[in-house]
Formats: structure tokens, sequence, C-alpha cells
């Protein structure tokens, strides 16, 4: 992330507003059919199809330690990681800011399974948010 004035997606994920660097991001898809994946991990929420191309999709939720949320309809932010199509389910994609600052490390511990996922923050024009980790959204909430 190439710090002020870098391009920032505005997520939310479990209730707290957080960012995404914009120039990691795809693109922004509701998921249609999504395929489980038996036995495999809690926060990885199934497969879908994105233009004939397999996309591992990963509940952002479950990742930072909370309950899955049946009922709503998440957007998946499209990902490109390690050469692999990921769709990160998130509450809401709300929209693209600028950052008005570099990455810092929090001063306080955000809480509930959100410091191993989003271990810094930015400064935007929308005021301080929580810079998500892409990688440790993948990785999951039990890797070391």
């Amino acid at each position: 992330m190439r710090g002020m004035n870098a391009a920032l997606l505005v997520v939310e994920v479990a209730g707290r507003r957080a960012a995404l660097p914009a120039e990691r991001i795809h693109s922004v898809i509701e998921p249609a059919s999504v395929v489980p994946v038996p036995r495999g991990p809690r926060h990885l929420a199934g497969l879908a199809a994105l233009r004939s191309r397999p996309l591992t999709l990963i509940d952002c939720r479950s990742a930072l330690g909370f309950e899955p949320e049946e009922a709503r309809a998440p957007r998946a932010v499209v990902v490109d990681h390690d050469g692999h199509l990921y769709g990160l389910l998130v509450d809401l994609a709300d929209e693209i800011i600028a950052a008005t600052g570099s990455p810092e490390p929090l001063a306080a511990d955000p809480g509930h399974g959100w410091r191993r996922m989003a271990p810094t923050m930015i400064e935007s024009a929308n005021g301080p948010l929580l810079l998500l980790d892409i990688a440790a959204l993948i990785s999951g909430p039990d890797a070391a």
C-alpha cells in the first residue's frame, strides 16, 4: 500500500467499519451460487465461479472469530492473493475513499479478533479506519 492518497475500499464486518487497499481489489460481487467445502475450515464459506474461474469465499466474520450470519446477503470483495482468486465476504462494501495518512500500528486493542486481522489503522477523510490484512483473513483465525 502506498500510504498517503492511496485509495481504500470502506467495508463493514461484524458492525465495524474497516478498510481494504483498493489497489488489491478486482471487483465487488454478490455471489449467486455457493458450493460448500466439506470439512473445510470454518471461515471458508465455500466456492463460487467468477467468469469461469474458481473463487474461494472467505467469511470475514468467521475469520475474525464471530459467528457467521446465514440470513444476510453479503458482498464478496474479489482479490488476487498468491495467484488465486478469493472473495472476502463482508456485510457491506460502502465506498472508495482516499487515505490521508500512512498505515500506523494500533495504539489500543480493537477487540475480539481484530488485532491479528487488522494490525494497523489508517487515517482517511472518514476518520481512522482499521486496515484489514488480506493474507490474515484468508489464513483464518487458527493460523499462527
